[in-house]
């Protein structure tokens, strides 16, 4: 778990920010034996998890990206209610399950506000790692008098109202095909809780704690795919999520099979990146950028765990870095502000992968004309604005929202996570 507490740096004194980030998971089999099983039951053993047992009923589905109804057997659990700790403005969820043939999860939340109200269930996705039963999708148009889902970011609307986000509960729905016996698999449910306040700029962190360490990240532009299979938002610039979030998958020695592989056009270079598109691709917000389909994608390969989270600072990704874990992370800009990139965008992913002997930010940016060309060095306190903030200004002097820290975290099931934050391990 990320906790609010302000971290101890090497090598200078705590810098203070005034952003409150907790992250809390479910993946221990005492974790899921906990709550409530309607039809599911918790499997013992390293790679713990949940699964469905006797399907609880039978239910349609019209998958409005088809226009197709199917019957579904399913199972739910129920996760006890999570205090915060403090009042929150923003939830996302994120997800590690293995979904065969077949079968496919629903993800929901319902939120506790400051004044004891309830939200309603919302959806926060609708998942398999394929698109042959069901069409991957978030839902629009949830919402309630205080807060509305965003894709796959619930938010409160108004914080200056007061009303805020206090605790919550998670459910998952496992779905299968009628009288299979495959089902999904989920060995990991999270939450990254956050107040982070409207700011332009942040203070700058102390740095000196993997100065001079790079990681061997493979480089994957995302330009090169410009028009390929626009039915996945034709490559370019739509694919900086999947081109980053392969880049780490690779980088962890896993990678599409040929067989995956078997439907891309053999003419097309780094087909991985097609087939990262196509994975993690959201048919309602049309684009590949949904962060937990990313890293949901990145958790379908074996042996790997993958969340998204928010970080409170620079340092915390050179513990990442120190760990040999690459972060990726979500940032948008214009092209005066970050030097060398020689462009702007409202949001785009990145791979950081390093830092220079002086601090500079080390990164595999898929905005690139070629993979030759992917490994930049951005200015240190340049990144940490652009990334941090959560309000910036475009180039016509309106207002704008920045991702405040938001991250993709993708590991080793077994490799430790690094202490940030001054808390324990996750």
């Amino acid at each position: 778990m990320i906790s609010s507490a302000t971290p101890a740096l090497a090598g200078g004194a705590a810098v203070e920010h005034d952003e409150q980030i907790t992250y809390q998971d479910w993946t221990s089999y005492s974790d899921w034996r906990g709550g409530s099983h309607q039809g599911t039951v918790a499997i013992p053993g390293v790679r713990t998890g949940i699964t469905l047992l006797r399907p609880a009923g039978t239910t349609d589905y019209p998958d409005p990206h088809t226009g197709t109804t199917r019957s579904w057997e399913y199972a739910t659990w129920t996760a006890p209610v999570r205090r915060i700790g403090f009042d929150a403005t923003e939830l996302v969820a994120s997800w590690n399950a293995e979904t065969p043939a077949g079968t496919w999860i629903q993800v929901e939340m319902q939120g506790t506000y400051n004044t004891g109200e309830q939200t309603p269930w919302y959806v926060m996705g609708r998942w398999a790692s394929g698109d042959g039963d069901i069409r991957r999708t978030s839902v629009d148009g949830q919402g309630d008098p205080y807060s509305t889902i965003w894709t796959d970011t619930f938010s409160i609307d108004d914080a200056s109202a007061g009303v805020l986000l206090s605790a919550y509960q998670m459910r998952l729905t496992l779905y299968r095909a009628p009288g299979q016996w495959r089902s999904p698999r989920v060995w990991m449910l999270g939450a990254m809780t956050s107040n982070v306040p409207d700011r332009f700029t942040v203070p700058a962190s102390a740095g000196h704690i993997a100065w001079g360490r790079e990681l061997s990240v493979p480089r994957y532009s995302q330009n090169i795919h410009k028009g390929e299979y626009p039915e996945y938002d034709g490559g370019g610039e739509a694919w900086c999520s999947p081109t980053s979030t392969e880049m780490v998958v690779e980088y962890w020695g896993r990678q599409p099979s040929a067989e995956d592989l078997a439907w891309v056009d053999p003419d097309y270079a780094d087909p991985s990146v097609d087939h990262a598109a196509r994975g993690t691709y959201d048919y309602q917000y049309e684009g590949a950028g949904n962060w937990p389909f990313n890293t949901a994608y990145a958790a379908s390969y074996p042996g790997l765990d993958a969340r998204v989270t928010r970080l409170h600072s620079l340092d915390e990704v050179e513990r990442f870095i120190a760990a040999g874990i690459p972060v990726v992370t979500s940032q948008s800009f214009l092209s005066s502000e970050l030097d060398g990139a020689n462009y702007g965008t409202a949001g785009h992913l990145f791979v950081v992968v390093g830092f220079t002997e002086t601090g500079d930010v080390v990164v595999n940016d898929p905005a690139s004309s070629s993979d030759e060309v992917v490994r930049n060095v951005y200015s240190r306190a340049q990144f940490e604005q652009i990334w941090l903030r959560t309000k910036r200004y475009r180039a016509d002097g309106s207002v704008a929202g920045g991702s405040g820290g938001i991250a993709y975290l993708i590991k080793p099931w077994w490799k430790p996570w690094p202490r940030v934050a001054g808390s324990t391990n996750w």
